[in-house]
């Protein structure tokens, strides 16, 4: 079966103000890298939007109506210091979780071995009731619960290897005994959260963090002694991934040492995992990742792994 890619000209709308690092061109980046004969095998569909409901499977209506509230007619406001948005930001945010959410579907369906929504702007920074890190809604958490209320999953891991802890997802997720939430991420680093000891109410939330300067080696260590033995037992029916790229060596908002060549490597072993319990069937939305090149370049190695397990 294809590989689907989920994207929409909407998420160039969200316009942040220059010299943010969270910007235009980084999906202008990845939609080239995916755009060369390489990929061509790729099944292209378009993001929908996101319904209200959709939204509320994770965030309550006053924080909704709060988001909807902040967006400008025109100009840019700032929900805080790294978080902005202007009139095009609502949709934008809304195809990221809309693509996610028919990822879920698709895959599920059977239409499709697996998926990649290329949004933005990222959402696994954003908690219950607070936008923050670049994001407004949880994206990945949404698509989670789902994936467990709509199609009466059991069990679903939510994958996490952006440098940043996935803060929002693991928020959100928290008292959701049927999700088991995995992050790997730099620490210290903010937004500061990710110690080993944040487990969840049901143990049900894993923490790896790497030092600064951890290189690809010591990433797949802890991801081969921690993180995957954890996720065998699990056996979870669907893998979602939350793919940062930030982690890479050229990323500049970071310290770790990855290379395309690590972001290969763990997107097999997730794929490992989903084929071991869950059909081979995963979802990835793109989260950080702010290094042009290594951004356009990490994606492409990430995609063309999802390309090559989905036709096996």
């Amino acid at each position: 079966m294809a590989t689907a890619l989920y994207t929409h000209e909407d998420c160039l709308l969200h316009v942040t103000p220059p010299g943010h690092p969270e910007r235009v061109e980084r999906l202008e980046a990845v939609t080239r890298a995916l755009s060369t004969p390489a990929f061509a095998a790729l099944d292209r569909r378009e993001a929908p939007l996101a319904v209200r409901g959709d939204l509320l499977r994770c965030h309550p209506e006053s924080y909704v109506a709060e988001i909807e509230a902040s967006i400008p007619a025109r100009g840019s406001r700032a929900l805080d210091a790294d978080t902005h948005v202007v009139a095009g930001s609502l949709d934008a945010a809304l195809r990221g979780v809309g693509a996610a959410g028919a990822a879920v579907d698709a895959v599920l369906a059977g239409e499709v071995a697996n998926a990649f929504c290329a949004t933005r702007p990222p959402g696994h920074h954003a908690e219950t009731e607070t936008p923050m890190g670049f994001c407004l809604f949880g994206t990945i958490a949404i698509a989670a619960r789902r994936a467990l209320d709509l199609h009466g999953l059991a069990r679903v891991a939510v994958l996490d290897f952006d440098v940043h802890h996935g803060n929002g997802t693991q928020d959100l997720l928290w008292h959701e005994a049927r999700a088991l939430f995995a992050s790997s991420h730099q620490m210290p680093l903010w937004p500061g959260s990710g110690d080993v000891h944040e487990t969840g109410a049901h143990d049900n939330v894993m923490n790896v963090p790497l030092a600064p300067g951890t290189p690809g080696p010591a990433f797949r260590r802890a991801w081969e002694e921690r993180v995957f033995p954890a996720l065998m037992e699990f056996a979870p029916e669907l893998v979602l991934v939350s793919a940062g790229f930030d982690g890479h060596a050229d990323d500049p908002l970071a310290n770790l040492r990855l290379t395309e060549d690590d972001f290969a490597w763990i997107t097999g072993r997730i794929c490992d995992v989903a084929e071991a319990s869950a059909g081979g069937r995963v979802v990835s939305t793109l989260e950080g990742g702010y290094d042009l090149g290594a951004l356009a370049s990490s994606v492409a190695a990430h995609v063309e792994v999802l390309m090559e397990r989905g036709a096996a």
